[in-house]
């Protein structure tokens, strides 16, 4: 303060340092809350590394035949993938993984300064990429969590999810999530499925040449993708895995070499093969329609079917190669199918002659002209089944008193009684169809027993017998030994017996299953056996026979068609209904002008049925005994063989 013509003059203090510290204040608040805005923004909707524990990897739904071994399909989402613990990945794998792709994996904290200043030093003198700058952490968390992009916001997530993980979780269990999770091309994730998919076998068989292998592939999957250019790219990577391991005392230079002159050999078959595609596609719509579609992609549960695939292949091999050689005689398709009548478990399903050819003829359209439709399951497509429909309307007879010796008419008959009696007339005076059938070889016998007009497929003694049973009697004997299709009653007359209602093969081979076990119906089993992906058991096969006929009965019914003697008049004592050595019954069914071709026959442990004919309904130039009977004949000779030999209980 200074006087000045006397007055008193205030002087400003000097503040420039206090200027300065308001500066750095605000500069420190501005740095601040960027830096909270930033991390706020990068930490949005943040992943929590919790999630690996909480066990959200998706795995796919894996179908199996009988023996739980052969694997025919996978159902998944964008991924396929099985999760095995880190003790069943062999340590050689381990090793050559950490060797490649981090080694100092149990020295860091999940960010490896060292690593990444190491692998840019190799780099240069190598002139290429060999040397992976990522760890394993991060590698699991960009794999996991976070995409390929490459921004200072994604990488910023990566480091700090890493650095969250590595304090977490225990380096063994990173281990355990990086090698279920690791991309390996083509949809292919996880080292199980990986060495499935390359070498057809689990992780825990691999040898070293193949681990190897597997590891050098993660680097860039597509580059080295061992199904083309990329072969030899990745052998190369295979050798240089092995130095790699070599040099940091993994293993020795010896076992090394050894290693790099075995033969590799890859085993990969498309995506889209599918084993028994035709019985896979019946059981992914059963899967679906119980679980469903999306929970099946992810679940990882493990389906054991019932399905014989030996015999499968012996049936599908069976049914081409008859059906191609019938050619000559109009036959476009055949399928066939397999059950077990002691268990009702589902062996065979072949549902066309090949289920990945194309539809026939050339430039005809799929489900209106086709005389063969791939992919379409003939198996489970309602078609009329002519005469084989016959014996539930007799085994109704035998329960409404008829027995095998009792006498039939099998005589020129019209059954419309408003028809003249001489049969000759086409309609009534009514305008209704007059009906009187015919037999196959055109002539009538006279009186003849049931055994022999069974036997000979005698058409007008068999509608004789269903007027005696009652079309509703038929069809309650019918729905009650499993068939589902003949569903509107007042479609149905007397033709019914001669198959004039539409049933599926599926069907009628677990009803002559019936015959087959004693009269006992049991349930349609497909699976085995479904188990989580923790090994628990969430469904079974079914159990539980119940009478549906009576045992003698039943037995009087095998009796009559396994008779060779009482069906030789019409079809000859060495027919292809018959099999040296072995007790089959057997029956055919020709619809009319030969338009479907059936047969099924069975012994005590095994039935087999046969369809043959055309997808558009095109007649054949033969009948079932020439086109259908052949393709059972060849494969019961085939497979029978494979069963106990067991003849029927006598009447």
């Amino acid at each position: 303060m200074k006087r000045k013509d006397n007055r008193i003059v205030y002087k400003k203090p000097h503040n420039v340092l206090i200027f300065i510290i308001e500066a750095i204040l605000t500069c420190f608040a501005v740095l601040a809350f960027t830096a909270f805005t930033a991390f706020v923004i990068i930490t949005k909707d943040f992943p929590r590394p919790e999630k690996f524990s909480e066990g959200i990897v998706a795995e796919s739904t894996k179908i199996y035949d009988r023996t739980g071994q052969i694997l025919l399909y996978e159902i998944s989402g964008d991924e396929k993938r099985t999760v095995v613990p880190l003790d069943k990945i062999p340590i050689q794998l381990i090793n050559a993984t950490i060797a490649i792709e981090d080694r100092d994996f149990y020295q860091h904290n999940g960010i490896n300064i060292r690593g990444i200043f190491r692998a840019i030093l190799v780099d240069l003198k190598l002139g290429k990429s060999s040397q992976g700058a990522s760890t394993i952490s991060q590698q699991l968390i960009k794999n996991y969590f976070l995409t390929n992009q490459k921004t200072i916001q994604r990488k910023t997530r990566e480091i700090l999810l890493t650095l969250e993980l590595e304090r977490r979780y225990s380096k063994n269990q990173i281990l355990e999530w990086y090698f279920n999770i690791v991309p390996f091309g083509s949809n292919i994730y996880g080292v199980q499925a990986a060495s499935q998919a390359l070498f057809n076998k689990d992780v825990s068989d691999l040898s070293l040449a193949q681990s190897a292998t597997l590891v050098a592939l993660v680097r860039a999957p597509s580059l080295y993708w061992p199904y083309g250019d990329g072969k030899a790219l990745l052998l190369a990577r295979k050798d240089l895995v092995l130095d790699t391991m070599v040099s940091q005392n993994f293993i020795t230079k010896e076992e090394a070499e050894t290693a790099k002159t075995e033969k590799i050999t890859f085993s990969y078959q498309p995506l889209t093969t599918i084993k028994a595609p035709h019985f896979i596609m019946f059981i992914k719509n059963y899967l679906e329609e119980k679980y469903g579609q999306g929970y099946l992609a992810q679940a990882g549960l493990r389906v054991i079917t019932t399905l014989d695939y030996n015999l499968q292949q012996i049936g599908e091999q069976t049914v081409k190669e008859q059906v191609d050689k019938m050619s000559y005689m109009k036959v476009g398709n055949g399928g066939l199918i397999a059950v077990d009548p002691t268990t009702g478990e589902l062996l065979v399903m072949v549902g066309s002659k090949y289920f990945f050819g194309k539809s026939e003829p050339a430039g005809c359209n799929p489900g209106k002209t086709c005389t063969f439709d791939p992919e379409v399951n003939v198996t489970t497509s309602p078609r009329q089944p002519g005469s084989s429909f016959k014996p539930i309307v007799y085994i109704r007879a035998f329960e409404m008193g008829y027995s095998p010796d009792t006498i039939l008419q099998d005589t020129l008959t019209e059954f419309n009684p408003n028809c003249p009696s001489n049969a000759l007339a086409e309609k009534d005076i009514y305008g209704q169809e007059c009906y009187h059938p015919h037999n196959y070889d055109g002539m009538f016998k006279g009186p003849i027993t049931l055994r022999s007009a069974l036997a000979q497929s005698r058409n007008v003694p068999a509608v004789k017998t269903l007027k005696f049973v009652g079309i509703d009697n038929a069809i309650d004997q019918a729905e009650k030994m499993g068939i589902t299709t003949l569903t509107d009653r007042n479609r149905y007359g007397l033709s019914l017996v001669l198959g004039g209602g539409e049933v599926k093969l599926l069907e009628m081979a677990y009803a002559f299953g019936i015959f087959a076990n004693d009269g006992l119906k049991m349930p349609v089993n497909f699976i085995k056996k479904i188990e989580d992906k923790n090994g628990n058991v969430v469904q079974e096969e079914q159990t539980g026979a119940y009478r549906v006929i009576e045992s003698e009965l039943t037995r009087e019914m095998n009796s009559v068609l396994s008779d060779n003697e009482a069906r030789s008049p019409v079809f000859g004592l060495n027919s292809t209904l018959y099999i040296p050595g072995w007790e089959t019954a057997v029956k055919t069914g020709t619809t009319q002008n030969n338009v479907d071709g059936w047969c099924i026959g069975y012994t005590p442990n095994l039935v087999a049925g046969v369809w043959v004919g055309n997808n558009d309904n095109r007649p054949m130039s033969q009948s079932a005994l020439n086109v259908a009977a052949p393709v059972w004949n060849a494969f019961m000779q085939k497979v029978l063989p494979m069963f106990p030999k067991e003849d029927f209980i006598k009447p």
